[in-house]
């Protein structure tokens, strides 16, 4: 969907005079036989990806043309009609994705939490995303990294715009409950979807930044039940906690973290000392910061040099750390949103030794 915000101009670009966001929706559907598998990217923003974010805003090691991204296909159909979920409305779970990150790097858990009975909504935050494809072909893109005595400012402000984002990504999900279609080209909606969704069962999760944003969109919007950060740090670039770590937060919140040496310690212990209710802090053994992406699905695929493959995802084998990634996002989801048992969330699981629970 393409979603116009019209009462504010864009953060980044104010001349244009609104604030233009792409998101994707997941969700369980029927009838999807013969229709065509959806594309992982979008040809001008596949284009862009190759020659751009894969290597110098991912580090992937992937050249130029190794993969085709716009021939990438998904387990996902497009446009099928939507299963009604139980009680006939869908608990809503937002995925917001790191710096330097396209929404469609969190395909795969999308698509899985989908296939469970959620309706995921993907954010592309346009020019901190590394490309945005509008439905004209237009291409917004991400500008050059700031200098490193800017960093600090720059990500504090995109900070805040994810967090104005969401909210207003919430509202607009509030007018398609409501049997409304918010679509700015007015592109007709799948079959069921205006008014299957809860806007009272809402959560949020991220990857890196996207897991910061989590935290904070939560702090700044009480309709958001439960959160997931991947490790995203909770403390600014100048080493200060950020106020989310310094006063924590008073609903549910679960903390998910790369294996080995990480920047992020000081803002979650802080996080976890200053919040009152459930908290929970895990690490994935043998994993690197882009194993809670799709990175784990694709990285095996692309033919890299053995130490290449390790310092994109890690040692852990890339089938086990998607299984166990699913399991615990969805473990936790259904607790928080749906009432399920939580039992994956008390302690270890001999299914899934590679999880690691922090004390």
């Amino acid at each position: 969907m393409h979603l116009v915000d019209r009462s504010r101009p864009d953060p980044r670009h104010s001349g244009q005079g609104r604030r233009e966001l792409m998101v994707s929706v997941y969700y369980p559907a029927t009838h999807t036989a013969g229709r065509p598998a959806a594309p992982y990217m979008l040809p001008a923003a596949a284009a862009h990806f190759d020659a751009v974010t894969a290597n110098d805003y991912l580090g992937l090691h992937v050249p130029p043309g190794r993969a085709d991204w716009a021939r990438t296909v998904t387990h996902v159909t497009r446009g099928a009609p939507v299963a009604a979920g139980r009680g006939g409305r869908l608990p809503v779970v937002l995925y917001s994705p790191g710096l330097g990150e396209p929404r469609t790097w969190g395909t795969t858990l999308a698509a899985d939490l989908a296939g469970r009975g959620y309706a995921v909504v993907t954010i592309d935050n346009t020019y901190e995303s590394p490309e945005v494809q509008f439905p004209d072909g237009s291409l917004a893109t991400m500008p050059p990294p700031p200098s490193p005595d800017a960093a600090d400012a720059y990500v504090r402000k995109a900070l805040s715009v994810r967090v104005t984002d969401t909210g207003f990504v919430l509202d607009q999900l509030q007018a398609l409950h409501s049997g409304r279609n918010p679509d700015a080209d007015g592109q007709p909606l799948p079959k069921g979807l205006a008014g299957a969704l809860n806007p009272a069962e809402v959560g949020m999760f991220g990857h890196s930044m996207g897991g910061t944003a989590a935290a904070l969109a939560m702090d700044a919007d009480h309709r958001i039940t439960a959160g997931i950060d991947m490790d995203g740090n909770l403390t600014n670039i100048d080493g200060s906690l950020m106020p989310v770590a310094r006063h924590g937060l008073d609903r549910p919140f679960l903390l998910l973290g790369k294996d080995g040496d990480t920047d992020t310690g000081p803002g979650w212990q802080a996080f976890r000392a200053h919040t009152p209710g459930w908290n929970r802090q895990l690490t994935l053994r043998g994993s690197e910061h882009g194993s809670f992406t799709d990175a784990e699905a694709l990285v095996p695929r692309l033919r890299l040099r053995p130490c290449e493959r390790t310092d994109d995802i890690g040692t852990i084998d890339p089938a086990t750390a998607i299984r166990t990634n699913e399991a615990y996002v969805s473990a936790y989801f259904d607790h928080w949103l749906r009432g399920g048992s939580g039992r994956l969330l008390a302690g270890p699981s001999p299914k899934y030794p590679d999880m690691v629970f922090v004390k």
